[in-house]
């Protein structure tokens, strides 16, 4: 079984562990798909990963999110549905990690793709200055 090399834009499957979810002393999420915001440098061990999550569930309140075109879901392998990913919390775990999971009806691929440059720029962009401001919240895993 081979993982994908963790570059930021990549949209792997993973255990995502919402905040609210890590708070209530849970320490699995679900299998979902998540974006790739950054990676360690690779020649260091352990290398770690940011992972963003893929919802379909619009951003409300706090929460924000950057919404994924139609094509760019078509083209990544996606289903149908509108998706977001969100920017206002984030995944920093181990890469490779027990999370990744096979995408589905995919045995043995990890990823779906790549979130195209200017898109990932965009997220890239949101999710830093939250982080900056401390306003996007880590779970460690």
């Amino acid at each position: 079984m081979s993982f994908p090399e963790p570059k930021p834009g990549l949209v792997v499957r993973y255990d995502y562990l919402w905040a609210r979810e890590a708070e209530r002393g849970q320490d699995q999420g679900k299998d979902r798909p998540t974006c790739l915001v950054a990676a360690s440098d690779s020649a260091a061990r352990p290398r770690y990963v940011v992972l963003l999550p893929i919802t379909h569930t619009p951003p409300l309140g706090d929460t924000i999110g950057v919404e994924i075109p139609a094509k760019v879901r078509q083209a990544i392998g996606l289903d149908d549905e509108p998706s977001w990913v969100i920017v206002s919390e984030h995944n920093i775990d181990e890469w490779p990690n027990g999370g990744l999971s096979p995408v589905p009806g995919k045995t043995g691929v990890f990823a779906y793709g790549f979130i195209p440059p200017g898109l990932f720029a965009r997220i890239k962009a949101e999710f830093l200055e939250l982080a900056r401001r401390k306003k996007s919240g880590a779970v460690r895993r």
